[in-house]
């Protein structure tokens, strides 16, 4: 019967590691799954600190979360490492508990060796595919860089000598009609024309301001340059430091722009458009709001960018969210912790 079960049984039978120790850091007692999982004696393991037995990158925060446990803090699921008799690594999950009257430390742990090894290869999997994919978007983006440098560099500059010879046959030829004349000022115009819109493409393309620059300056002027163009109000505003982001979650926050303003711009409805990049403290949010309904949320579900926007927020451990239950409007908000840009640009 159960109630004939005493605590002197559960402590030899259960499966789970149970020990006490005492507030010099070493076992008073430890039942027979302890010296099962590790492989010591009881007497082995009474014999030197429990940090004898420890994994040496594990001792520091083992060590500091005794200390919170011996000021009165109960210890949850906490995990470290030990190293067994044969020299296998043992994950441990710890619930632990000081009992103050008696000046020990009671603590019960499960072997998570086996979920350890699975999320450790997940883990490993995860950053070989995010490899994959920042290298196939750097590919991307250089081929961008060539294809925008090959429209700046060389046919806008031929463009220009287009147009240097349609205006020297504009002054020198003598005697022209008027109807060639109004034909070569027109040309003229057409090449200033192609040679902006080519401009346009290749800052498009790849923006070379954002090397150049900085985030914030290609940001505000790619608000500016919407506004210009379209004549939708769109502002930027920011308080973050640069610095907090890589170089790939720059070009991508700025990506993510484009594409929400391209989607902006295939529905009707638009209102002002305000763009922010905040330091939220832990992390960086890029926010686009717009008042009206330029993206609704019913059709930027079904849209292109936003399976665009979701790739790259992905390709950056981002969390993307949509928030439609705002006074005016409806957002997009992405969210980059700042400990995971210092781990990619590592």
């Amino acid at each position: 019967m159960i109630e004939d079960i005493g605590l002197s049984d559960f402590f030899e039978l259960t499966p789970d590691l149970v020990w006490i120790a005492g507030t010099d850091g070493y076992l008073r007692n430890a039942n027979p799954a302890v010296t099962k999982n590790l492989g010591y004696s009881l007497e082995e393991l009474l014999s030197k600190p429990i940090t004898a037995f420890m994994h040496p990158d594990d001792t520091g925060i083992t060590v500091e979360n005794r200390n919170k446990l011996l000021k009165g803090e109960v210890l949850h699921s906490f995990s470290n490492r030990y190293i067994s008799k044969t020299g296998n690594i043992i994950w441990l999950e710890w619930t632990s508990v000081y009992l103050a009257q008696r000046e020990v430390v009671l603590a019960i742990a499960k072997d998570i060796t086996y979920r350890k090894k699975i999320e450790i290869e997940v883990e490993e999997k995860y950053i070989k595919f995010r490899g994959l994919a920042t290298h196939f978007k750097n590919m991307v983006e250089n081929d961008r860089k060539y294809f925008a440098h090959e429209l700046h560099e060389e046919l806008a500059q031929l463009l220009a000598v287009v147009n240097m010879d349609v205006s020297w046959l504009n002054m020198h030829a003598e005697n022209l009609p008027d109807k060639v004349k109004s034909r070569v000022e027109h040309a003229s115009e057409v090449c200033k024309l192609m040679i902006n819109t080519i401009q346009k493409l290749a800052f498009s393309i790849s923006p070379q301001m954002l090397d150049d620059f900085g985030l914030s300056a290609t940001m505000e002027w790619l608000c500016n340059e919407f506004y210009i163009l379209y004549g939708i109000v769109c502002s930027f505003e920011s308080d973050y430091d640069e610095n907090d982001l890589t170089n790939e979650i720059k070009l991508d926050f700025f990506r993510i722009c484009q594409e929400a303003f391209a989607d902006i711009l295939n529905h009707a409805q638009a209102g002002k458009i305000k763009v922010s990049i905040k330091d939220t403290g832990i992390s960086i949010e890029l926010l686009i709001h717009d008042s009206g309904s330029g993206f609704a949320i019913e059709l930027l579900k079904q849209s292109n960018g936003l399976a665009s926007i979701q790739e790259r927020a992905n390709s950056i451990n981002a969390k993307i969210t949509l928030i439609d239950n705002l006074t005016e409007g409806i957002a997009i908000s992405l969210v980059v912790e700042k400990q995971y840009s210092a781990v990619i640009s590592s």
